[in-house]
């Protein structure tokens, strides 16, 4: 793109609002079958970017079909820079090798002011005489037309000729026009297929991950994850079958696989339920997390309503296996808040949201301590969860690592002078 010394040049665009004639003021047979053809062409046109998935491979088309509709020596089309709002040239048409140089002052008027522009003589016309850009390269016809869709610039479109003077006239620049109407279309049907596509995978990524909420407001741009470690207040939620060696060996290894299946469908609705985040299964373990990725002030005190929700979730899966004839399942909670590394952590192929750090190995402790149908919390929180959570005090525990024995309380219940729960 090359600037032009004088701005004056593109002053006097050509409107593209004109029409073609109607059939009855044509007396000319030639001139009428010169115009259906090109409308017959515009309108196959119209119907073959339709099928184009990849946006490369579309403008190939669209400038392909725009020379075969159009006698011209070279075409350019450019899409709008969403970072810069300038034209970047993305795909090239030209019957010699060499260097295309467009004038800044014609694509200025066709981004600012959304008008098209025609030149039948380009050498001659007194608006490019100090355009070098054309001077330079012999240009004698040449045309510009914006590529919009309902007012929204999305590129341009130009075509010029080297050879021909008047190669161009106010219908070339209608039909022209037409084209780049017709390829506005298909280029935001492809940029909005690929952001549906783009949404969707991304959608189905998190979904295994956060609850539907958090996913909406995450793929919307409500919401931002930092994929980079930092430190943050975490509280972990670790729930663990208790004696499922016992029942592994006996029942068959594909009932195992069905139940747990159907156990962690259970345990995950509820997690969600309280806008937790799933961060992994481990054998029957889950392992979910409040206050990551997405921070939540209420954390500690969602994990210990998350913990009663999913004991009687259990006995309602219960209820339904003994209707079946099948052995129930008893499950230990334990929860704990404290100050984790979060982030993306894996290999340069797998990457996994997760938290690391002591609290985590705490939360792993008090886990392993809960009876059946116990729910385990750390003293840090209870005091995070306010006055709402009602305990009873445990025998404190030695945790390696530390020289204080931690204290632990089980949980039996929510206050009902506690707020409302909420679901995001």
């Amino acid at each position: 793109m090359t600037p032009d010394q004088v701005q004056s040049q593109v002053q006097s665009s050509v409107s593209a609002s004109s029409r073609f004639l109607p059939a009855s003021d044509i007396k000319d047979v030639a001139t009428l079958r010169a115009d259906y053809e090109k409308l017959r062409i515009a309108h196959e046109l119209s119907q073959r970017l339709s099928i184009d998935a990849e946006l490369d491979t579309l403008l190939q088309k669209i400038v392909d079909e725009a020379f075969q509709l159009i006698r011209a020596d070279r075409a350019v089309i450019l899409l709008v820079d969403p970072e810069t709002d300038d034209f970047v040239p993305r795909y090239v048409r030209q019957k010699r090798d060499e260097e295309i140089r467009l004038s800044r002052s014609i694509l200025d008027e066709v981004r600012l002011k959304k008008r098209a522009v025609l030149s039948s003589d380009a050498m001659v016309d007194e608006r490019f005489k100090a355009a070098k850009s054309i001077i330079m390269q012999g240009i004698r016809s040449t045309m510009c037309v914006p590529l919009l869709y309902n007012d929204k610039l999305l590129g341009a479109m130009h075509m010029d000729s080297m050879l021909a003077t008047g190669a161009f006239n106010e219908r070339d620049l209608l039909l022209f026009s037409g084209i780049a109407t017709q390829a506005a279309v298909a280029i935001e049907n492809n940029l909005l297929a690929q952001k549906i596509e783009h949404e969707a995978s991304k959608r189905a990524q998190f979904q295994r991950l956060l609850s539907p909420n958090l996913v909406d407001q995450i793929v919307s741009g409500q919401l931002t994850l930092n994929q980079g470690g930092s430190r943050r207040e975490v509280t972990m939620l670790f729930a663990d079958i208790r004696g499922f060696t016992g029942m592994s060996e006996r029942h068959p290894p594909e009932e195992m696989v069905a139940t747990l299946n159907e156990y962690f469908e259970v345990m995950v609705d509820v997690l969600f339920r309280h806008g937790g985040t799933l961060d992994k299964y481990v054998g029957d373990e889950i392992i979910g997390l409040f206050g990551a990725p997405v921070e939540l002030p209420d954390a500690p005190l969602r994990s210990a309503r998350c913990a009663l929700d999913m004991m009687r979730a259990l006995e309602e899966f219960n209820r339904l296996r003994a209707d079946q004839g099948r052995e129930k399942i008893n499950i230990g909670i334990g929860v704990n808040t404290g100050l984790c590394i979060a982030g993306a952590i894996g290999s340069s192929r797998t990457l996994q949201y997760t938290v690391i750090g002591d609290a985590v190995n705490i939360a792993a402790r008090l886990c392993s301590l809960a009876k059946p149908g116990e729910i385990i919390i750390s003293e840090s929180t209870l005091q995070l969860s306010g006055p709402h959570v009602i305990v009873e005090p445990r025998q404190t525990v030695k945790v390696r690592g530390r020289t204080e024995p931690l204290k632990i309380y089980a949980v039996q219940g929510i206050r009902d002078t506690a707020p409302p729960a909420s679901r995001s």
